[in-house]
Formats: C-alpha cells, sequence, structure tokens
C-alpha cells in the first residue's frame, strides 16, 4: 500500500511540475495571457510542496521522481499536445518507471 501511495503521489507531482512549466510555455511560444504566469508559479509551488511530502532522503526522492516525470511527460505528449508515442518513447518509460522503483522499493538497512 505504501508504495502505491509514493507513485500516487510522484503522479501528482509530475501534473503539478508539467502544468507549472507549461502555462509559461503557452505564453512564451504560443502568445497566451501573461495571467498563465500565476497558475504557472503556484502549480510550481506545488511541486515543490509535493516533493517535501516523501519521508525518505530528499536525493533518492528526486533522483526516484524523475522516472514518473518521464513517464508523465510522454503521457502529456500523447493526452495534451495529440502526438502518439512511439514504441521507444514507451520503452523509455518503462526503463524510466523501473529505475524509479529499483530506488524508492529496494530493500535497505538501516
Amino acid at each position: 500500500m505504501a508504495e502505491l501511495k509514493t507513485l500516487g503521489l510522484f503522479v501528482v507531482t509530475a501534473l503539478a511540475e508539467i502544468v507549472g512549466c507549461y502555462l509559461p510555455y503557452l505564453w512564451l511560444r504560443e502568445g497566451k495571457s501573461i495571467w498563465l504566469l500565476v497558475p504557472g508559479a503556484l502549480s510550481l509551488a506545488l511541486f515543490a510542496w509535493l516533493l517535501s511530502l516523501h519521508p525518505t532522503a530528499a536525493g533518492r526522492v528526486y533522483a526516484a521522481y524523475g522516472g514518473v516525470y518521464v513517464f508523465m511527460a510522454i503521457l502529456w505528449l500523447w493526452t495534451v499536445d495529440g502526438i502518439r508515442p512511439t514504441g521507444w518513447d514507451i520503452l523509455g518509460s518503462a526503463v524510466a518507471l523501473l529505475g524509479m522503483a529499483i530506488i524508492m522499493f529496494a530493500p535497505r538497512s538501516s
């Protein structure tokens, strides 16, 4: 159950980071309203707070989180950008998730 909670927290964290970066992108590259920077900044603040909720060492959390971020970015590519992932995208995401699982869930001696 702790593994599902960790994975769920990583997914929400990645979504907050992606939204926090995507909204300024819309302003800078797509000419959308500068007011998108406000929810973008709030989303990035939420991202930082969510990372702090994990009960393990920060460096381990950051390293493992990267794997979930890769997966979520490819999912974003498909659902938001409308670009179907290639087999290589899916394989890379699977490898990244495997790395996350090894880092976060491997047995550790205290």
